[in-house]
């Protein structure tokens, strides 16, 4: 049977908001990974088939075929092609998808999948633009709303399963130990390539994700206002902005012999739903339970999970749901510390997850994310 491996996984650092990276053109940032991914494996980049790349704003330096304007941006030959993806938030899960598709179809054997966003350079929404806006009338009136919002899922969520606004802050305050915790023990060494930006000083390299607040407490998550009035979500029970980007190689088996690579993993099932696009977030359950039904597997057989903290109430209502072990859960920390890059976060959690799994001799890892309009995308991947 086909199989479809990943080779390496590498990420950037995250960069806040106006941060470290902020000055770095997202072509750029794109390239970097993409120059880094090949340097690291030696594949011959001539032999590089597609690239297949998330991103979420696709408007001003995002614009124009970005995916192919990241190739141009890094040492890869002008010969290879590249395409731009957008599911929301799983747009570069479905990149990975997507390249696993064509390895396990047979039409190709070696394909980038990737992601970036630069939120700092291209804000979040600025590419809705006009009158109109992207929610027609008619579905308004399927639906019952005026649109769609994810702030408002995330308190949906957090209202049906009865979660407190210090139940949040505390999966929070959790998240940015575990990233500190895992920044101080190098755990993201493996996975991490440096960028070079111009800093005050001069010139410098990012190779620390930004966002981490070692000095955060409950007391001033607690002190943060509510994003709407008597709600419960806050900026800082929500996944922070960032600017960052990611890749990973998939490859076939006649590739790995070809090539002489050594795979890190391999992709083991795959599936993406949707259901309510109203509460919208609530959709990686569901994944969740398919893919492990289409694998033939319990939540018990997985040894980690990343899930995406898009907004605290997500992952706690997956861990519920699905009675997952909680210790197993982004156990280096998720977005609400490390950042959400948008376009980039589904690479960016599937690098940490591979190189997490080698790192603790564990074998099966499972991702989901949450994504706009009630989707979600769910993989499994094994260590090699």
């Amino acid at each position: 049977m086909a199989q479809a491996y990943i080779v390496d996984a590498v990420r950037t650092a995250g960069g806040r908001r106006n941060g470290r990276l902020s000055g770095v053109h997202p072509a750029d940032l794109a390239g970097d990974v993409l120059s880094a991914l090949v340097a690291r494996t030696g594949i011959d980049p001539t032999s590089i088939e597609d690239v297949v790349l998330g991103c979420v704003t696709q408007v001003g330096e995002q614009s124009f075929a970005f995916a192919r304007n990241a190739v141009l941006a890094s040492t890869l030959p002008a010969s290879v092609p590249a395409v731009t993806v957008d599911r929301q938030c799983g747009s570069s899960q479905q990149a990975v998808q997507f390249a696993a598709q064509a390895v396990l179809s047979g039409t190709q054997d070696v394909v980038i999948a990737a992601g970036a966003e630069s939120m700092s350079r291209v804000p979040m929404f600025s590419n809705q633009t006009g009158d109109a806006g992207p929610i027609s009338e008619r579905i308004r009136q399927r639906f019952g709303v005026e649109s769609f919002s994810q702030f408002e899922g995330a308190e949906m969520i957090a209202r049906k399963y009865g979660y407190s606004r210090e139940a949040l802050d505390r999966f929070s305050l959790h998240s940015h130990q575990l990233a500190a915790a895992a920044i101080a023990a190098g755990a993201f060494e493996q996975e991490i390539v440096p960028v070079s930006i111009e800093t005050p000083d001069g010139p410098g390299v990012h190779l620390v994700d930004e966002g981490v607040r070692s000095d955060t407490s409950l007391e001033k998550l607690g002190s943060l206002k509510t994003l709407v009035e008597g709600g419960v979500i806050t900026a800082g029970n929500s996944s922070q902005i960032c600017d960052g980007a990611s890749a990973l190689l998939v490859v076939s088996e006649r590739a790995l012999k070809d090539h002489g690579l050594t795979p890190l993993a391999r992709i083991h099932a795959m599936v993406v739903t949707a259901g309510d696009p109203v509460i919208m977030l609530e959709e990686p359950i569901a994944a969740t339970q398919r893919l492990l039904e289409r694998a033939g597997m319990s939540i018990d057989d997985i040894d980690l999970y990343e899930v995406n903290e898009a907004f605290a109430p997500v992952p706690l209502a997956w861990l519920d749901s699905l009675k997952a072990d909680p210790e197993r859960l982004n156990v280096h920390g998720g977005s609400i510390a490390l950042g959400h890059p948008l376009g980039s976060s589904g690479t960016k959690l599937m690098a940490t997850l591979v190189h997490a799994l080698r790192g603790r001799g564990k074998r099966y890892g499972l991702q989901t994310m949450c994504e706009a309009g009630g989707i979600a995308n769910a993989m499994i991947i094994e260590a090699l």
